[in-house]
């Protein structure tokens, strides 16, 4: 794995004119709008880039955008991989392992999520600070290669208490309700149950979606601070669970984007 972050990483410093992001974002489900928010200086199409996987989500471009965001050096993940996909925890984390090569210090995660929260209503922006790890795996299993973190690396604090209180103070200066939970993650692809959404909601979770997880596990590891909003796009509380679709999960977040980019901006301008 070791010869093979170098070596992408070497590949995308050549392709960016040796590009040095302090923070790094991975954009979810209909989420990639935020990019027109960045000053672009290059865009790397997953396809370009050696080693990486290509994504198959309708919703996800596949694109590795570089530029400046809030007055920072930042790079975008304009689409993410799925361990619903056939990739490994290992492929759905290598770009996280890239971007820590590079130089990044910070990673900002979003995601499209279903609320089982009985006070969470559809469209709701959710500031994760703490998640539960429902993958049948982890992506640390294996050997572990200490020049990239620990072998038993603390969880205790996943999310940054300090950017959270942050991003709460920047939703309240403008207006945005916010609130704040706990994100499961789980493979997918099918939405859950209405059995399997009471069962997440009373073992802790306030929502649940199938990514996130294993790239702040590899991020911690990898010692970045970590910051994850999610918009509820659908609501699996119990005596409520309505039927969705894939695009009513991309048509909600698209709506409630720019909302979402607001808070990650003025995140990233005050860290």
């Amino acid at each position: 794995m070791l010869e093979q972050i170098e070596f992408t990483t070497k590949s995308i410093r050549e392709k960016t004119n040796n590009a040095n992001p302090q923070v790094g974002i991975i954009l979810g489900t209909g989420l990639g709008g935020l990019v027109k928010e960045i000053a672009v200086e290059f865009t790397l199409p997953y396809g370009e880039i050696p080693n990486f996987p290509v994504s198959t989500v309708q919703g996800h471009s596949g694109k590795l955008i570089f530029g400046e965001l809030g007055g920072k050096k930042v790079v975008a993940m304009q689409g993410r991989f799925h361990f619903y996909e056939g990739y490994t925890m290992q492929q759905i984390t290598f770009p996280v392992r890239v971007m820590k090569a590079l130089g990044v210090k910070t990673l900002i995660v979003s995601n499209a999520s279903g609320g089982m929260n009985p006070n969470f209503e559809v469209g709701e922006l959710m500031i994760i600070n703490d998640h539960i790890n429902l993958f049948p795996t982890n992506p640390l299993i294996g050997k572990n290669i200490e020049s990239l973190g620990p072998r038993f690396p603390d969880m205790s604090e996943s999310y940054k208490k300090e950017y959270i209180a942050l991003a709460k103070t920047i939703a309240k200066e403008n207006n945005i309700k916010v609130s704040e939970g706990v994100y499961a993650g789980l493979t997918g692809p099918c939405f859950e149950t209405p059995a399997e959404y009471r069962y997440f909601w009373r073992m802790g979770a306030d929502v649940v979606g199938m990514s996130t997880v294993p790239e702040v596990i590899v991020a911690k590891h990898a010692g970045m601070d970590c910051f994850g909003i999610s918009i509820v796009t659908d609501l699996g509380v119990e005596g409520k669970v309505q039927t969705v679709s894939h695009e009513e999960v991309q048509q909600i977040a698209k709506e409630q984007e720019p909302k979402m980019s607001l808070i990650v901006r003025e995140l990233v301008k005050r860290i």
